[in-house]
């Protein structure tokens, strides 16, 4: 029987699921691989709080609106018109959204948002802005490789996104070494130029990839209709867009929340290490989102995938407790990320408030996934809502209270939105669960 299952529906879950999930490993090594290497060079609490308490959140958030062109292609993209349609909606967004970013990097623009509402540490306002700088490139390259990563996994071949980002990884290190060996170059000089090479490397090779799909696959695929419109776009990617930008929001407003509460620089850099961390182990969940999106279409695959869920929350959560609970922690965090002992102390101490997260990162990928099969993601928007007002209230109610180092209120307010964002993707994803059984019983 176990053999049975492994050799058909599991088999082609595991298939699906394994590269990208070593994709989102690989792309979830960069931070840690950043964070050891900065945190060797000069000013490593500056460097690392500029990158991860500015740099990083700023450039997510002008990136939002194309991060779930990942999710729109593997959905979308199922023959030439749509492809071309979804298209020029990337190169043009990628354009602005690359117009908006150096606003924000080369003009005073950049001193209201971090001086101003950031309210960060004015030791990390420079170094953050050469930072901000070097990755422009950052977003335009983003759009590209994400969204032709989407046609790369609805036409079968997840391995080629395992092997774009290892190339982002390579080019990643080689930069961070260099940057490492010379050992002159500011920390945030090194990360932020080894970020945005890395990306631009794995746009290149994935553009390279995704051509013979075009060609033999994509091109001859038969029409679908009613055709995709515009109309039928928006109401679908609207949502997705407001999720990404809602939820990145809660980086800067975490940046300015940490920025508030007592130990805000020691608590901004140790920050990037415990999350680059979280999210080396949460890549796993993460990349069973598409999983889902692309094999629910499929009749009788349900039972399968929800026990894959299960198996996937049991399995990444013990990989943090391990960590967690073990000299692992100091390992990683004092050996390989070159802590001092006082950030080593409040690294360890954070990663237990956050076991939960792993768990719950594998059953919003369940849920989200049944939303976007369903083509009606309001309920994904709606989650998110819910995540930023519990993430707001409880960093708030830290910033209040004012006795607790900030890296500990920021994490627990992470994992509390996590799971208040959890609960309502599961109630949302309840009508197309019910419906997909429904299918599937009508076929049997």
């Amino acid at each position: 029987m176990h053999d049975s299952l492994l050799s058909g529906p599991l088999r082609r879950i595991v298939r699906t699921w394994w590269p990208l999930a070593a994709s989102w490993m690989l792309m979830a090594a960069e931070m840690p691989m950043l964070s050891a290497v900065v945190a060797r060079l000069a000013d490593p609490a500056i460097n690392l709080a500029a990158y991860g308490g500015v740099v990083f959140p700023l450039a997510l958030i002008v990136e939002s609106p194309i991060l779930m062109l990942l999710s729109a292609s593997t959905a979308l993209s199922r023959d030439w018109a749509s492809y071309r349609k979804v298209w020029r909606f990337m190169m043009t967004a990628g354009a602005l959204l690359t117009g908006l970013h150096g606003l924000i990097a080369f003009t005073p623009l950049y001193f209201v948002l971090v001086r101003g509402v950031l309210g960060v540490p004015e030791a990390i306002v420079a170094p953050a802005r050469l930072g901000l700088m070097i990755m422009l490139p950052w977003t335009w390259a983003i759009a590209y490789r994400r969204y032709h990563q989407g046609v790369l996994i609805r036409f079968g071949h997840a391995q080629a996104v395992g092997i774009g980002t290892a190339t982002r990884l390579t080019a990643n290190a080689i930069v961070l070494a260099l940057g490492y060996f010379i050992g002159t170059l500011p920390g945030i000089v090194v990360a932020a130029t080894a970020v945005a090479t890395g990306v631009m490397v794995e746009a290149f090779y994935v553009g390279r990839a995704v051509q013979p799909v075009l060609r033999q696959q994509l091109r001859p695929a038969a029409a679908i209709m009613p055709p995709l419109t515009w109309r039928a776009f928006a109401a679908f990617y609207i949502p997705l867009a407001l999720t990404s930008l809602i939820s990145l929001l809660a980086q800067p407003i975490g940046s300015a929340g940490l920025s508030r509460m007592p130990q805000p620089i020691e608590s901004l850099a140790v920050w990037p290490v415990v999350t680059g961390l979280l999210f080396l182990i949460r890549s796993l969940g993460f990349a069973y989102n598409e999983v889902v999106v692309a094999l629910l279409d499929e009749r009788g695959m349900t039972p399968y995938l929800r026990r894959f869920t299960g198996v996937l929350a049991i399995a990444t959560t013990a990989i943090l407790l391990l960590i967690a609970a073990t000299p692992l922690a100091t390992f990683w965090f004092g050996r390989l990320s070159a802590l001092p002992a006082d950030l080593l102390a409040l690294a360890r101490v954070g990663l237990l408030l956050t076991l939960p997260i792993p768990a719950l990162t594998v059953v919003q990928s369940w849920c989200q996934g049944a939303i976007v099969h369903s083509r009606r993601t309001r309920g994904i928007t709606e989650a998110v809502v819910v995540y930023l007002a519990v993430n707001v209230a409880l960093l708030w109610a830290g910033v209040a209270w004012g006795r607790t180092v900030g890296l500990y209120v920021g994490l627990m307010a992470f994992t509390l939105s996590l799971a208040a964002q959890t609960g309502w993707l599961w109630l949302r994803s309840r009508a197309t669960m019910v419906a997909v059984a429904a299918r599937d019983r009508a076929v049997a």
